[in-house]
């Protein structure tokens, strides 16, 4: 093939998002669906950050159109003598154009670098813009990106635009370029608004789903300081919530922090409202100014005995907010979806804001203080313990060597993407799963009894328990600090329990293991839940299995005229190692379950509140779902 300047192919306006949208949006999956709404909301923030809006306004309708309406400035309108064109076509319709590359007219945003707008309507079939300015309405609508009419001037407005100033946008994501679908989950939506609310104390959100005839309304005066209280809801805190607010070079810095009785961290970091998951340098000062300052009390106070506190010491049971507010010239984001902080100088600014903070917080707050030395001091020794039983016990065991526990019936295939393993309650189904397996890919490990509920536990006492230890072995990968997931065993972990309440106990205890301790294997999408029938159905050697009661109903209605017969299977012991595999071993025919962690924060709550120490919580979930169990009990 010849390569000269004919093979040069320029891409005009916003030909380059329709060519390459997850360059700017990061996937073409419903999730790029959200990401899309998240900047039309965002837009809307930057107006309330900046002052100028107090409610924002999101709709979606029964057709899968999305409105975001707000009462800011509006988007302006006047001519951009050297376009011949609106500021609002300019605005819509060219990449890096927008108020956002100065600090004149937004000096803090969460906009998409400028290019928000015009990337949802470069993505949209549909894409309408409402503004409300000097007393007047204006309209414009476009289609992926290409105007369909000018600007135009209305009487009314058709998006509910209030009648004093303000934007309003409503587009329908384009299915050529979202080809798995347009449905948002309602769920998803809610939790990021509220999460934005968080962020933007004192502006109302509200939130129309015509779809379910729902109505929300989200507003939350304290903040950032409200979000680490709901965070910990089901959780024991051992102090009021810490909060301080700062600024330094032009970068405001916002911290809400609070220890609990939890194991595990949950730490959030956003800037200008986005969401920052994978930290950034921001987060770094943060963790390097709290270990700093918990060592330095320490150490005053003559509590230390063992060492200095390690950062790992010092995030156990830790909930924390870190908020920054900075230029919108200034940010730096690695990757164009901004999940993680470049900014160098972020770190130096928060580690000093902290430890100026937190510094003069202890010496006031001395009872706070000694509840935060306790936690993390009981940290460092469940660490010190763990190191020491993986020194004395696990590297002289199967971790480190070749052994694999002697319950494990393991396969033939060793190449870990093809390999299975599942985890069956009790040694009688565990029986019929190695019988009915097939040997070459699927391996089995039971399991005696209910395992130890991790939620609260350390690694030490984890380690200690046998059948935990097992399956950490029959894994492969070790765990904590020898945890290497190149190690992996098996791609697919499949946990196979009974359909009573004891079976999702079991379940639930499992998971709780792999959650707490070994997340990135649940992170990754390598947990599954097996789904065995419930019951059988025969008669004249015919036979059919229904894996729910509604099932079972429509197949004795279907497929047989007379009498038949019905077995309710109540334990997998029950099936012979045939019917196990048909029903619910074999990758033909049977159903799975795979565990995702889309939503961190509602998974840790939803943890700590079915496997932790509080009671109403919990005797209130189950009272709210016991209608929908599907259960023997």
């Amino acid at each position: 093939m010849v390569y000269d300047a004919k093979s040069v192919v320029v891409l005009e306006g916003l030909e380059p998002v329709r060519k390459r949208p997850a360059m700017y949006i990061g996937t073409t999956s419903i999730d790029g669906v959200q990401h899309c709404l998240n900047e039309i909301i965002d837009n809307s923030i930057d107006e309330a950050l900046a002052g100028f809006a107090s409610t924002i306004q999101i709709t979606i309708h029964q057709n899968n159109y999305f409105t975001v309406v707000d009462n800011g400035r509006g988007i302006p309108v006047d001519m951009m003598p050297q376009y011949h064109k609106s500021a609002l076509e300019i605005l819509l319709t060219k990449l890096h154009a927008g108020a956002k590359f100065d600090s004149k007219t937004y000096k803090v945003s969460g906009g998409l670098h400028g290019v928000g707008s015009s990337v949802v309507n470069a993505l949209s079939d549909d894409f309408v813009a409402e503004v409300r300015r000097d007393n007047q309405f204006y309209r414009m609508e476009f289609s992926r990106g290409v105007p369909k009419t000018g600007l135009q001037k209305s009487a009314k407005s058709q998006l509910g635009l209030a009648s004093t100033t303000g934007t309003a946008i409503s587009f329908h994501p384009d299915l050529e370029i979202f080809k798995t679908g347009i449905e948002l989950d309602i769920k998803r939506v809610l939790k990021q608004v509220k999460e934005r609310a968080y962020l933007s104390p004192g502006v109302f959100f509200k939130v129309f789903d015509e779809r379910i005839n729902l109505k929300k309304g989200y507003y939350f005066q304290g903040g950032i300081k409200s979000l680490v209280e709901d965070i910990n809801i089901n959780k024991k805190p051992l102090h009021p919530t810490i909060y301080f607010k700062d600024e330094k070079d032009s970068i405001q810095v916002e911290v809400a922090l609070q220890y609990t009785d939890a194991i595990k961290e949950s730490l959030y970091s956003f800037v200008n409202v986005i969401n920052t998951k994978e930290g950034g340098t921001h987060v770094t000062g943060f963790k390097t100014a709290l270990t700093k300052i918990i060592n330095d009390y320490g150490n005053s106070q003559g509590v230390i005995k063992k060492g200095n506190l390690s950062g790992d010491d010092t995030k156990d049971g830790l909930t924390a907010v870190i908020y920054l507010k900075m230029p919108a010239t200034d940010l730096q984001f690695e990757g164009q979806t901004k999940t993680k902080l470049g900014n160098s100088e972020a770190q130096g600014i928060v580690l000093q804001i902290v430890k100026d903070h937190l510094t003069r917080y202890f010496e006031e707050n001395p009872s706070a203080a000694s509840a935060i030395m306790q936690k993390v001091l009981v940290t460092q020794q469940a660490r010190l313990a763990a190191k020491a039983a993986r020194d004395s016990v696990i590297r002289k065991s199967a971790l480190e060597g070749a052994t694999l526990p002697g319950k494990l019936a393991d396969c033939r295939e060793k190449d870990p993407a093809k390999s299975e393993l599942f985890i069956v309650e009790g040694d009688s189904a565990g029986g019929s799963a190695k019988q009915g397996r097939d040997r070459h890919f699927q391996a089995i490990l039971p399991l005696r009894g209910k395992i130890l509920n991790s939620e609260k536990s350390y690694l030490d006492r984890v380690m200690t328990f046998k059948e935990l230890r097992d399956l950490v072995v029959a894994i492969g990968t070790g765990i904590s600090d020898l945890f290497d997931y190149k190690k992996l065993r098996y791609h697919k972990i499949i946990i196979m329990t009974d359909a009573d309440v004891d079976g999702e106990h079991i379940m639930t205890l499992i998971l709780t293991f792999f959650f707490r301790h070994l997340p990135e294997i649940v992170e990754k999408g390598h947990i599954y839940i097996a789904q065995p029938p419930l019951f059988k159905l025969s008669a004249n050697k015919k036979v059919y299995y229904a894996y729910s009661e509604a099932e079972m109903n429509r197949i004795a209605k279907e497929k047989f005229s007379g009498n038949y017969s019905l077995q309710r299977y109540k334990g997998l012991g029950e099936m012979n190692p045939e019917q196990l595999w048909s029903t619910t071993m074999n990758p033909e025919n049977r159903v799975l379950r795979v565990i995702n962690v889309e939503d961190s924060q509602e998974a840790d709550q939803t943890f700590s509140m079915l496997m932790g120490e509080e009671v109403p919580p919990r005797k209130k979930f189950i009272q709210t779902h016991a209608k929908s169990a599907n259960l023997d009990i």
